[in-house]
């Protein structure tokens, strides 16, 4: 396709799932314990109940989400593809429309649906399968354009391991994890280590994702039930947290294979975050981070990718100086994506094309494996 010359490829684009998902995929001994997705008059609406544990009322304080000029924008842009159930269909024309060759795609509803602390282990590896199942049905509109990214539920790190080896015989380019501790583990735990070891294995990048909204804790929960200022901390905030525990945890000293990208959280506050690390480091290192044999920054450089938004004007300067390490993101069709101008907004900005190419589709192209 390759716009204004530039091939591209989206690292963090996402789906709307039916909000019938787990009642058709399912295996029948869950089917009445799966979460169900909310409607509204929202055409994005993203939010499931667990039938029996929770009820699908609006508090008043969210009920203000569903209002004001900028949803009443996104209901204009999103109504044709809302009104037609979000197909594959609707997919290809979004890409079509914002001239990406290849998208990775997250979820939308499945993002919070393994965050409830208490889930049964054996439930919540049944909705990662039938979520897979359903993602490798609607890939199969453009295999070669619609690369599904794999839900794996950790409250069974076995469960996580077979899931894992599974997508990957699916044909999924990765999988994804919430930075948002579910399971009161974090993520350097050695409880995890199977599943690391799974992946470096594989060649499976993790790609971690955030939202604003969890069944567990959030920093940003302090700022509940104003989505407004929520929605500045909840990404960037839990995966500077996410990021903090893989690097100075050790994570990627032990596993120096395994590649992990930073998804929807903007970029700009990398840098910062790196050179907090590395003092750190030179100061307490030799106590309380005895497993690193370098900087915390060099790991970043060795193993990461972090996503940037195409209108990202702060982190001009990084798109340069880490434009290695950067991604390429729509967000459609979430509240922070420029879509349908997202494309365009970003070949706009004033860098080198060069540092548009790699940002574009190189370093994406080489985290995901995919050659085209």
């Amino acid at each position: 396709m390759a716009k204004q010359g530039f091939k591209v490829m989206d690292s963090d684009m996402h789906i709307m799932e039916p909000p019938d998902l787990w009642q058709r995929y399912i295996d029948p001994e869950f089917r009445d314990q799966a979460p169900v997705g909310v409607t509204s008059v929202n055409f994005r609406e993203l939010r499931t109940v667990f039938p029996g544990r929770e009820s699908a009322a609006v508090n008043p304080g969210r009920r203000d989400n569903d209002s004001g000029h900028h949803f009443a924008r996104l209901q204009e842009v999103y109504r044709n593809h809302g009104e037609r159930g979000w197909t594959n269909d609707c997919q290809l024309e979004a890409m079509d429309t914002e001239g990406i060759d290849v998208a990775v795609l997250f979820p939308t509803r499945g993002l919070s649906v393994l965050t409830l602390p208490d889930i049964d282990p054996r439930l919540a590896a049944a909705v990662a399968r039938a979520y897979n199942d359903w993602m490798f049905d609607f890939c199969s509109a453009d295999p070669k354009r619609l690369i599904g990214s794999g839900m794996l539920s950790v409250h069974d790190i076995n469960d996580a391991v077979k899931e894992a080896r599974r997508v990957k015989e699916l044909g999924f380019r990765a999988v994804f994890l919430r930075s948002n501790i579910v399971n009161g583990k974090n993520w350097y735990d050695p409880a995890y280590e199977p599943l690391w070891d799974t992946l470096e294995e594989l060649n499976l990048p993790l790609g971690f994702h955030e939202a604003t909204g969890s069944r567990s804790r959030q920093t940003a929960d302090w700022f509940d039930p104003n989505f407004a200022i929520k929605i500045i901390y909840s990404q960037p905030f839990e995966q500077m947290l996410g990021l903090g525990a893989f690097i100075c945890g050790g994570v990627l000293e032990r596993h120096p294979k395994l590649k992990v990208a930073i998804l929807e959280a903007n970029c700009s506050w990398v840098p910062w975050l790196l050179w907090r690390m590395d003092e750190s480091y030179e100061r307490q290192g030799d106590i309380f981070m005895q497993d690193l044999k370098m900087e915390p920054s060099d790991y970043f450089r060795r193993q990461c990718v972090v996503s940037v938004e195409p209108d990202e004007v702060t982190a001009l300067h990084l798109m340069e100086e880490l434009g290695g390490h950067l991604v390429f993101s729509t967000d459609y069709p979430h509240v922070d994506s420029r879509y349908p101008e997202s494309v365009d907004s970003f070949l706009e900005l004033p860098i080198s094309d060069d540092a548009k190419r790699q940002i574009l589709w190189d370093n994406c192209a080489r985290f995901y494996s995919i050659d085209q």
